[in-house]
């Protein structure tokens, strides 16, 4: 998949999310099933994911390169992303990565704070997934607590992805 196409990608799928979190009641914002996260924790869990990225990619390419080396295979296609991503979280048997343990509910003020820093991350995402070269894209390689080890590109899908396999848990619960 191409940068342009991955970008609009990402827009599309958060653009989707904000629009159905703008429409949800108030208290499935603080309130959710029975042993599962609440709309407010699905939302803060999305921003909590997708700023070290950013960060991440707001540093010199050959630092990323020095830290986690450099890819060793050809990038995956989304579809394959999506499909190693659901095996390993089903190899997983809902078990929860650290930075998401003890999830904290978010109040109910905290709503349009989350909302406007996702928006802002996404667009942030975009820009810089429009900007990276290809090579860099292709080569550098950053670390998933699921995934492993994944190249930008593939960890970028991988974003658009997430927010699909949550938008798709909010609207089966809610």
């Amino acid at each position: 998949m191409d940068k342009d196409a991955i970008a609009d990608l990402i827009d599309a799928k958060h653009a989707e999310l904000i629009a159905w979190l703008e429409n949800q009641p108030q208290e499935s914002w603080t309130k959710g099933p029975e042993g599962k996260w609440t709309t407010g924790q699905q939302a803060l869990h999305l921003l909590q994911s997708i700023i070290p990225l950013n960060n991440a990619l707001s540093l010199p390419k050959f630092l990323l390169r020095l830290k986690f080396g450099k890819a060793n295979r050809p990038v995956r296609s989304y579809d394959a992303i999506v499909k190693r991503s659901l095996e390993r979280l089903q190899k997983t048997k809902g078990k929860t990565f650290k930075g998401s343990r003890n999830m904290k509910v978010p109040a109910y003020e905290d709503k349009q704070y989350i909302l406007n820093r996702l928006q802002t991350e996404e667009k942030k995402l975009q820009y810089k997934t429009r900007r990276i070269s290809d090579q860099n894209l292709d080569s550098v390689v950053l670390p998933h607590p699921l995934m492993g080890k994944m190249p930008v590109r593939e960890i970028i899908m991988w974003t658009a992805h997430h927010v699909d396999h949550h938008i798709k848990i909010l609207k089966s619960n809610y």
